[in-house]
């Protein structure tokens, strides 16, 4: 049976993830509750179970609101599981994604999602991730033909077919959700959304950028580390808890279906970045330890 594309005529219903951040999820609720297609509900996970949170749910959102709180915290790939699952109970036709740390540029956003939806026939459209410091400067690099771009200046036509940042402003349809599923608890934090990307691409789904509108976030460029002269990147997170998650969730990425293929290039690539450009050997063990529990689907937490 063929999925239907998007469709703004079903309910829209928006998801935010938060933990300990009460004052920034203000300024992200406020832009999804004004939006100019209207968020019939907006669904707040808590992982942080704060007083606090559920005030400001209440404040911005009043009766479209739904906190749910979690005494335990599931990161990202847990809270928007309980989020969706929460979203497709209540029936929603359409799931839109947000953080507490960031949010929709201005109050057209939705709306430009479902103009490119319904104009390209995409079960998933997501908006260009920028940097909120510094609009025209990408959040994370993006690749559109064999080039990775960090200006949203520098990008061409108004989609970038299979390419999406899943949490940062995505616009998923229920239907779709039904092929794909929900995001991966056991993932926590870190390659919760590629892994996600990779059931999107082999899905078959029509999916892409919109690049006609945008979700502002903190700068996350700085994690790719460019090597052999801007040619590739390497990730190379700024602490060790996002080190252990970040490695451990790649080496079980990179064990799927879809991915398998990528595995030399990924050792290539590691391997130069760590005992060329880092003169790291310690550190190259280090990454080879936390691959090869991901592999092995050891997903204990430190």
């Amino acid at each position: 049976m063929e999925i239907p594309p998007l469709n703004r005529e079903n309910p829209t219903m928006a998801v935010i993830v938060t933990h300990h951040r009460a004052e920034l999820l203000r300024n992200s609720l406020k832009v999804v509750a004004d939006q100019t297609h209207r968020v019939e509900r907006i669904i707040v996970v808590d992982n942080g179970n704060e007083e606090a949170v559920r005030d400001v749910v209440n404040q911005i959102a009043g009766d479209r609101g739904v906190y749910l709180p979690s005494r335990t915290n599931l990161g990202g790939g847990g809270g928007f599981a309980y989020g969706f699952l929460t979203a497709l109970a209540l029936g929603a036709g359409a799931v839109w994604c947000a953080d507490d740390d960031g949010r929709p540029a201005n109050e057209h956003v939705l709306e430009k999602l479902f103009d490119a939806a319904e104009a390209h026939g995409l079960h998933e459209v997501s908006p260009v991730v920028c940097n909120i410091d510094e609009p025209d400067r990408l959040a994370f690099p993006l690749r559109q033909g064999l080039t990775w771009k960090r200006r949203r200046s520098e990008l061409e036509g108004d989609l970038v077919e299979g390419i999406a940042s899943l949490f940062n402003g995505a616009l998923i349809s229920a239907r779709a959700m039904e092929v794909i599923g929900v995001p991966d608890y056991r993932l926590f934090i870190r390659g919760d959304e590629v892994e996600y990307h990779r059931r999107l691409v082999r899905s078959g789904l029509s999916f892409g950028t919109a690049l006609t509108t945008a979700y502002l976030h903190p700068d996350g460029s700085d994690e790719f580390r460019p090597i052999l002269g801007g040619r590739m990147h390497t990730q190379y997170p700024d602490n060790e808890n996002k080190r252990f998650f970040t490695y451990r969730n790649r080496g079980y990425l990179m064990n799927q279906p879809g991915m398998r293929r990528l595995l030399p290039q990924e050792y290539a690539r590691f391997g130069w970045f760590f005992l060329v450009q880092r003169r790291d050997p310690k550190g190259f063990r280090e990454w080879l330890r936390l691959h090869r529990l991901g592999r092995r689907e050891h997903f204990e937490r430190p």
